[in-house]
């Protein structure tokens, strides 16, 4: 191999090792999935919409209110664990 084959594949492997790790930094980069669980937020720490009377967030009135939602990791709602039960996917009725 001639010196012009050499640097050829050098920067080609150059090239090739750059995109995997452009790669690797975007996957690395991606928000991690969550789901809105309602009943777990304290008073004025909800994420959004709190049911009547309330516009977003912020505006839970009491803690663990019922029909405010937290957004929480994907998959761990249900069991996180409050002083009035268990986190809800759904609202929860007062």
């Amino acid at each position: 191999m001639n010196a012009r084959h050499t640097a050829t594949l050098a920067l080609t492997l150059a090239a090739l090792a750059s995109g995997v790790a452009l790669a690797q930094d975007k996957a690395a980069a991606k928000p991690a999935a969550v789901e809105k669980c309602y009943g777990v937020a304290k008073a004025g720490q909800n994420d959004c919409k709190a049911g009547a009377g309330t516009s977003c967030a912020g505006t839970s009135r009491a803690d663990y209110q019922g029909n405010a939602w937290k957004n929480v990791p994907a998959g761990t709602c249900v069991t996180i664990q409050t002083p009035k039960g268990h986190g809800s996917l759904t609202p929860i009725e007062s």
